[in-house]
């Protein structure tokens, strides 16, 4: 995988964030906003793994998330972060029938996002290429990409878009995740554009 100055600072950064993380989770390990800072950093490192290890990743960030929902169920962002998760493991099963849990279950945690902040335009867009996910996957498979990759949805999604080499399941920008040609691109975008400095309450 051909990394770009842009992917090295995003390494850089999510590893800090990761380390830091893990020390403030050994003096407090009941602080939701930590705990999903964690999984962020984890879903964003899962971008520059192989396969196995990138779906590890997420899978280590998912009981991250859950934890800080455990601690407050009230945290939109927590539930956001989730379904991005989900929506990425999806994206790493070849097989939709094995993939189709995890596309429910963001849907679920969209919703629950949304209900929670009604009024967050990116949970609701979220929620909308979600329900799409399925049919992206699909396509995905049809047109040989994501065979043997791992990482990140987002960056595949991208990828599939712009017709380039399939070198990389790289999920996060967004995470997400869904459609197809410029609904693709809208989705990273919008990704980039609205994805918060820091966590809101």
């Amino acid at each position: 995988m051909e990394f770009t100055q842009d992917d090295f600072d995003r390494l850089v950064l999510a590893e800090h964030s990761r380390k830091i993380c893990e020390q403030n989770y050994a003096k407090d390990p009941l602080d939701a906003n930590n705990l999903t800072k964690w999984g962020e950093a984890l879903i964003e490192l899962s971008a520059f793994q192989i396969p196995a290890e990138s779906k590890a990743m997420i899978e280590d960030a998912l009981s991250k998330l859950e934890e800080a929902l455990v601690i407050d169920p009230t945290k939109h962002y927590t539930l956001w972060c989730l379904g991005n998760a989900n929506t990425s493991c999806a994206f790493l099963v070849s097989d939709i029938n094995d993939a189709k849990p995890y596309f429910d279950k963001a849907v679920l945690y969209f919703q629950k996002a949304l209900e929670l902040d009604p009024e967050n335009g990116l949970y609701l867009q979220s929620l909308k290429v979600a329900l799409k996910g399925p049919g992206l996957h699909t396509e995905i498979r049809k047109q040989g990409f994501g065979q043997s990759q791992g990482g990140s949805s987002a960056s595949s999604k991208e990828q599939v878009s712009k017709k380039k080499r399939s070198n990389g399941f790289k999920y996060y920008d967004l995470l997400g995740w869904c459609i197809l040609a410029a609904g693709i691109v809208t989705w990273v975008a919008i990704a980039k554009s609205h994805v918060p400095p820091s966590l809101p309450s």
